[in-house]
């Protein structure tokens, strides 16, 4: 009887853990890292931008979202608008005007492109960390 109890604990876990895997996904832009009417700038990868007058320092953050769309792709570029404001929000406190060399990184797994960034998703959260350089550039 005892045996039972322990193959039926086991199987509950198994099957409350099935599908639960977190997937991690290169996902193509949006607007998201845009220049936006009154918005700091924020260059992902190699982005071309104009010259660095000023380097600020280094900052890096890492955002986990509760997912609330059923597509994949939507929860991680919801995740990378909040990693993207952070970002911003960090250049206006420390008096930078860019955010520049943006990379995504998801554990082990980093992009540093201006096409796609890199995103886990599970079926309850979306999740991703950001690094990039604040800067001073010079007037376009």
């Amino acid at each position: 009887m005892k045996r039972l109890g322990v193959f039926g604990a086991l199987a509950v876990v198994a099957l409350t853990q099935t599908g639960c895997a977190t997937q991690v996904k290169s996902v193509p832009f949006t607007a998201a890292g845009g220049e936006s009417r009154g918005e700091v700038p924020v260059f992902f990868g190699q982005q071309d931008h104009p010259a660095v007058k000023n380097k600020v320092g280094e900052v890096a953050y890492s955002v986990r979202i509760a997912r609330k769309q059923s597509n994949p792709d939507d929860a991680c570029h919801e995740a990378l608008g909040e990693a993207v404001r952070k970002l911003r929000d960090a250049a206006r406190e420390r008096h930078a005007n860019a955010v520049i060399d943006v990379t995504t990184r998801f554990h082990s797994t980093e992009t540093s492109s201006s096409a796609d960034f890199t995103c886990g998703v599970s079926p309850s959260a979306a999740a991703l960390a950001v690094r990039g350089q604040l800067v001073v550039l010079e007037a376009r």
